[in-house]
């Protein structure tokens, strides 16, 4: 079976050398970014004016192709804010999804909501990349990194200032949360197959302990099941091809949260008045 994760691990390690060599980490320190007061993504997380949703700026995937060729970065991740969105995730890798370091930035421009550089972060370059392209939390992915490496590449990011979102996808990876790992994401999408199954979070949520952020991810298309998500004791939900794959993505996000609000007040008791 083709392990597509292996293989972009394997591209981005000769990626990541290359860039190095035409850009050090000096370098990056000194650009006007690097320096920025961050955004908080657990704080935005727990703004109730706000939905609980990172949404994603997605072009491709390995699995699905081209999802949509043609979205501007800047009005879609600007609609995505506007309708209540507590944070962005934009690709960066371009072999796989088509993304770029330049549509993070192009969000940044237009955005003062938390931005998740998405990612395969191996290497400390790419966190500091991230904090000079204007990122304010990385991912770390659980299945492709060790113990060892998640701790140290977290440490660096929160050193930097930098949020840090570990990505789970089984109970043996759980002991690979650290202190730096302030959010902890559990993938409804297995990355060896890039088959969903949203049981998943229901099933490890129980296990991460009470002081990390919960963050579902990836196959999310109902209101109805952030609703349940979020009962369960989920603060964030990151959902992207859902809304990428319309033809207008913002707006597609727009009808999704007047669903979601309604649905919530459905929930809501009926007030008394005394």
């Amino acid at each position: 079976m083709r392990n597509i994760l292996q293989e972009i691990i394997a591209h981005k390690r000769t990626e990541v050398d290359e860039r190095r060599k035409m850009r050090g980490i000096d370098e990056l320190e000194r650009s006007p970014m690097f320096s920025r007061p961050v955004h908080s993504l657990r704080a935005f997380l727990k703004n109730p004016e706000r939905t609980g949703i990172i949404a994603e700026f997605k072009r491709q995937s390995p699995s699905k192709g081209v999802i949509n060729g043609t979205a501007n970065v800047q009005e879609v991740t600007a609609a995505y804010a506007r309708n209540g969105a507590s944070g962005l995730s934009v690709l960066t890798d371009q072999q796989f999804f088509g993304g770029s370091m330049d549509d993070l930035q192009q969000a940044r421009a237009v955005n003062n909501i938390p931005i998740l550089r998405k990612d395969f972060v191996i290497d400390e370059y790419q966190i500091a990349e991230a904090r000079a392209i204007g990122a304010d939390v990385i991912l770390l992915i659980a299945e492709c990194l060790h113990k060892a490496e998640v701790a140290r590449l977290a440490k660096y990011a929160t050193n930097l200032g930098l949020e840090v979102l570990l990505e789970v996808h089984s109970a043996e990876q759980l002991e690979k949360i650290t202190p730096d790992t302030a959010l902890v994401g559990i993938n409804n999408r297995d990355l060896t197959t890039f088959k969903v199954d949203i049981h998943r979070s229901m099933e490890l949520l129980q296990q991460i302990p009470a002081e990390y952020s919960k963050v579902a991810e990836s196959g999310m298309d109902d209101p109805a099941t952030i609703i349940t998500l979020k009962n369960a004791g989920f603060d964030g939900f990151l959902i992207g091809e859902h809304f990428m794959k319309a033809d207008n993505p913002g707006s597609a996000f727009e009808t999704f949260t007047r669903q979601l609000k309604a649905l919530q007040a459905e929930q809501q008791p009926p007030h008394t008045g005394g």
